[in-house]
């Protein structure tokens, strides 16, 4: 009898369920090519855009960790420590400079477009790689997946979830299970809105289970015989336990930061609820909130028609499309039913929807209207490529584009350069007393991370004298500020980010006398 041949279309990814084929195939030069592309599109020109508020604040933790060995766990900061120690790593490994401080969440960011790909298995090959390159090119992904930021890490660890699930629903293998205990894992260690990721990942089996009394899936995917035993799932859990433990309790010095893993909570509800100058009321329609809809309606224009896509499996189709929409549309819900709300979130929101749009233009084992589909598709990846280049490489600190949210503006160079300039010829120079008056001043910690001297001073704690070689102050508080100066200063304007008002550096004249032409500015005292 005739073996058949495994393609690149994986046995057009799910045709036979019940047969698994394994044997050489050609390299996936579509992958590779996709991923290729999605790296471009993160590493290019990655020092354009200026350390991000939320970047600093990571950066300044993982500054921290080479300074006591460890992460200290606080649950009001919302967040797990793995990112934390990824950035520790890679700053320890790379210096302290942007590409050592971005690369974590742009591996992360491939991660979750190479574990999209390996969907196909279930969804259908072309279905995945519409998907996988609707992620490489998106804004929202390109745009986050270059920032030093945790979301990237969710993402991965959601679509590893998703990639268990369909696993142990077609196989039951053992090795799906470890992959869901790992992702879920993954997710705990991340961020505290796991909580939303995994209660949508759980319901929604429950809503299809029901849903297909009503209308039945085609086909209908039974789940496969389990392989693996409850012993197996208890050595998986306390393996996890022992992780989760490991990374909170600071690699076990400080086993009082566990707490905090339940403690988080109350102070995340209260944000949540409170917004914390993070809502959205303009897309307000009742007590839903439609801010991640117009988010896709301005950039995401795959997921855009990929959510509508999913009122269609509503209707008797595939049990695995039904499941993915049902779980996407949960999380979107949650994320419109929580006050808060951060631009950078939508990426762990708005994965399923491509992935759904993809299994719509590309149902396995159609082969009618292939040059039209084919088409639609070009034009809307085109849309989303040009669209993120855009925002990317031109507008990526242009508060106009939503985006663009508590962005460090490029003028900040107005006060790192000349610094930049001075510890270059002299690195003595990173001794220098600085001052810093500002009551919000991200990333700043972390760009002047290598400095020792420099202070940071709330207005009730401003020095009553102010000398150093270089003094920083928000512009309205500058006539009390020059009045306390002591000693010649040049004056140089520039704006911090978006949120805040203009602010002054004042740069002593007998340090940068070289830089600057011209007399001083400002003889103070």
């Amino acid at each position: 009898m005739r073996k058949p041949t495994p393609t690149l279309d994986l046995v057009a990814g799910g045709l036979y369920p019940n047969q698994v084929f394994i044997s050489r195939v050609k390299p996936h030069w579509p992958t590779l090519a996709i991923l290729l592309l999605a790296a471009v599109l993160r590493l290019w020109a990655l020092d354009i855009k200026p350390p991000h508020f939320d970047e600093g604040v990571n950066g300044w933790f993982a500054d921290q960790m080479t300074r006591t060995g460890y992460y200290r766990y606080d649950p009001t900061n919302y967040h797990g420590p793995l990112h934390f120690y990824a950035v520790f790593l890679s700053q320890t490994l790379g210096g302290r400079n942007l590409w050592a401080l971005r690369l974590p969440a742009i591996l992360s960011s491939l991660l979750a477009i190479w574990a999209i790909l390996r969907l196909g298995k279930y969804i259908g090959q072309a279905a995945s790689r519409f998907a996988a390159l609707a992620l490489a090119v998106s804004p929202a992904f390109v745009f986050y997946g270059r920032y030093s930021i945790h979301e990237s890490w969710l993402l991965f660890f959601c679509i590893l979830l998703l990639w268990a699930v369909f696993g142990l629903w077609r196989e039951g293998h053992r090795r799906y299970l470890a992959m869901a205990v790992g992702a879920i894992t993954g997710m705990i260690l991340t961020k505290e809105t796991y909580i939303l990721h995994v209660g949508s990942f759980a319901l929604a089996g429950l809503v299809l289970a029901g849903w297909q009394l009503v209308f039945p899936s085609r086909p209908p995917a039974p789940l496969a015989r389990q392989e693996w035993k409850w012993k197996d799932m208890l050595c998986l859990l306390g393996l996890a336990a022992i992780v989760i433990v490991f990374f909170y309790s600071g690699t076990f010095r400080d086993f009082r930061a566990l707490k905090g893993l339940v403690d988080t909570y109350a102070a995340w509800f209260s944000t949540g609820v409170e917004a914390a100058g993070h809502e959205k009321k303009d897309y307000d329609f009742g007590p839903l909130n439609f801010y991640w809809v117009a988010l896709m309606a301005r950039y995401e224009w795959p997921a855009l028609l990929g959510f509508v896509a999913c009122f269609r499996y509503v209707f008797s189709s595939d049990a695995r499309i039904r499941y993915t929409a049902i779980m996407g549309g949960g999380v979107l819900l949650a994320y419109s039913l929580v006050p808060y709300k951060t631009p950078w979130c939508i990426i762990s929101v708005i994965w399923p929807f491509p992935l759904i749009l993809g299994a719509w233009l590309w149902p396995q084992g159609v082969q009618t209207h292939r040059r039209l589909r084919l088409i639609a598709s070009i034009i809307l990846l085109t849309a989303s490529l040009i669209a993120s280049i855009r925002l990317n490489f031109f507008h990526f600190t242009d508060e106009n584009e939503p985006y663009v949210y508590v962005q460090t503006h490029q003028d900040v160079s107005v006060l790192t350069e000349p610094l930049a300039q001075k510890a270059k010829a002299d690195p003595t120079f990173l001794h220098s007393r600085g001052v810093i008056l500002l009551d919000s001043y991200y990333p700043l910690p972390w760009i002047f991370g290598d400095y020792t001297a420099i202070g940071y001073y709330d207005t009730a704690k401003e020095p009553e004298k102010l000398s150093g070689t270089f003094i920083v102050c928000e512009k309205e508080k500058a006539e009390r500020v020059e009045s306390k100066l002591v000693g010649q200063y040049y004056r140089r304007e520039f704006r911090l980010r978006d949120g805040m008002s203009d602010c002054y550096v004042y740069f002593n004249a007998n340090d940068f006398r070289d830089i600057f032409p011209g007399n001083p500015d400002i003889i103070g005292q």
